[in-house]
């Protein structure tokens, strides 16, 4: 069954809307506007957290509605309900007309259509049976257990979604998507004596939960965890000052997501308030280093079919061998920039309107063997894995919090540092990128990006790479 055909179930047969009813509504709504659309949501979602052997939470919810929105030069009219009835759309249209100029507006084309589909539409929550996904929690705290007395305590989680939507244009255009999502988490925390330090590790992607909770992947999610928790508990002291840092692959992406992805947004450029703004066409990153966002990759967690205007994904060059080429856009900015849509407009559920999002962004690899760039550093820190961050878009300044980073000694890799913090700014690092791995590797599976109130998940991913000189915030001197 197509997507279209799911979801015409979902929102036409089993509310006895009328689908002809429904698009003269649209196209009464939106006349005299520059662009806009109704978009219809189904969601399911799960999520269980076994904490010290008990189960502590299981959920489970139900969300169904729509938004409907009409878009007049930078104005957005947006009237959203539960209730996914004819008279409650209606009463959206009445409040969406407010937005609007006279009838000699034209409205913008609607996206191109795509055979493409990058994930099976299958319902993960159906995929295993309610007992079988505590079993496994139960196993996996079990296991850990036995892997070293150190272990203090575990957390193991399991969460899955199943998202349909339908984007309804006037003229009857209609495209839609059906979008699955799992993640399995698990957290150790070992001691020795009165210390105490976490290691935790995460993956999933669009799919049911099959490929994430066979037995060898939850043991590796064990095996990281717990290697991550025994490092930091034998780690020092970080250094502080400006010093060499080298970065590692995939995770630490992160940090490119946040100082450098948000600023390449359409709607900051737009508005002027990101550090990139005004610079396409300019140098702003070392020779070599080439980032994308790319929404197409089969499978991965922030991958989508169609954006939530109903765009299709695509793999947009941000920055080319040093270069800005461009930004990452929905329909509204890319109209009022005069630009190119880039299939990024999403939005966190239909209560909420599209803005320009990142989908999985990341740095191409370079030429270097990670052990040469390693080698490359006398004296520096080897980040491997973040936690929290914060970044001020308008200047690209960031602070990031590693969670497992070591010294860098004679080109050798030396003990683990507990404490460090990076920064900096971030247009000013990539210009301080000086060697680039050959070991582009994306994140395994579990980011989630926030921005204007609303999460949509993510991906992440870059080589190991060296930055020159970056600021280190430790408790060592």
């Amino acid at each position: 069954m197509t997507a279209l055909m799911t979801t015409d179930d979902l929102f036409y047969r089993r509310t006895n809307l009328d689908q002809r009813r429904v698009e003269r509504i649209v196209d009464d709504a939106l006349a005299g506007c520059e662009d806009g659309e109704l978009f219809l949501e189904y969601a399911q979602s799960e999520s269980f957290v076994l904490d010290d052997g008990c189960l502590k939470s299981a959920s489970f919810n139900t969300s169904f509605g729509f938004g409907l929105r009409s878009v007049m030069g930078e104005v957005t009219g947006l009237a959203h309900s539960a209730d996914l009835s004819e008279d409650a759309l209606k009463r959206a249209s009445a409040t969406v007309r407010a937005v609007r100029g006279d009838t000699s507006v034209r409205l913008a084309p609607p996206p191109p259509g795509t055979n493409a589909s990058l994930y099976a539409p299958d319902n993960p929550l159906d995929s295993m049976p309610f007992e079988a996904k505590v079993a496994l929690l139960r196993q996996i705290d079990a296991h850990a257990r036995q892997r070293d007395p150190r272990v203090r305590q575990v957390i193991a989680s399991l969460a899955g979604s199943w998202q349909a939507v339908q984007v309804v244009r006037p003229s009857g255009h209609r495209v839609a998507d059906i979008r699955p999502l799992v993640r399995l988490s698990v957290t150790i925390i070992a001691g020795d004596g009165d210390r105490l330090e976490t290691g935790s590790y995460g993956t999933g992607g669009r799919s049911a939960y099959a490929p994430f909770v066979s037995e060898p992947v939850w043991r590796g999610a064990i095996d990281e965890a717990l290697r991550q928790a025994l490092v930091n508990l034998d780690s020092v002291p970080a250094p502080a000052g400006e010093m060499p840092v080298v970065l590692g692959p995939g995770w630490p992406g992160i940090l490119l997501h946040e100082a450098i992805g948000h600023g390449l947004e359409g709607d900051f450029n737009r508005k002027k308030t990101s550090a990139f703004a005004g610079l396409v066409g300019q140098k702003v990153a070392a020779a070599g280093i080439t980032v994308v966002d790319d929404g197409t990759i089969a499978d991965r967690r922030g991958s989508l079919t169609i954006d939530d205007e109903g765009t299709p994904s695509a793999n947009t060059v941000l920055i080319e061998d040093g270069v800005l080429k461009g930004f990452m856009q929905d329909r509204m900015n890319a109209r009022l920039m005069g630009l190119a849509t880039t299939g990024n407009g999403r939005r966190e559920s239909y209560a909420h309107r599209p803005m320009p999002r990142m989908t999985n962004t990341y740095m191409l690899a370079g030429k270097h063997q990670p052990e040469e760039i390693l080698a490359s550093v006398k004296n520096g820190l080897y980040a491997v894995a973040f936690g929290g961050g914060q970044v001020d878009i308008t200047s690209g300044k960031f602070v990031f919090t590693c969670t497992e980073a070591y010294r860098i000694e004679d080109g050798k890799i030396g003990a683990p540092v507990k404490g460090a913090t990076l920064i900096g700014s971030g247009p000013e690092v990539l210009t301080r990128v000086s060697m680039l791995g050959n070991d582009t590797r994306l994140d395994s599976g579990i980011g989630t990006c926030g921005k204007d109130g609303q999460s949509v998940p993510v991906g992440v991913g870059q080589p190991t790479l060296l930055i020159d000189r970056l600021t280190v915030g430790g408790t060592a001197l």
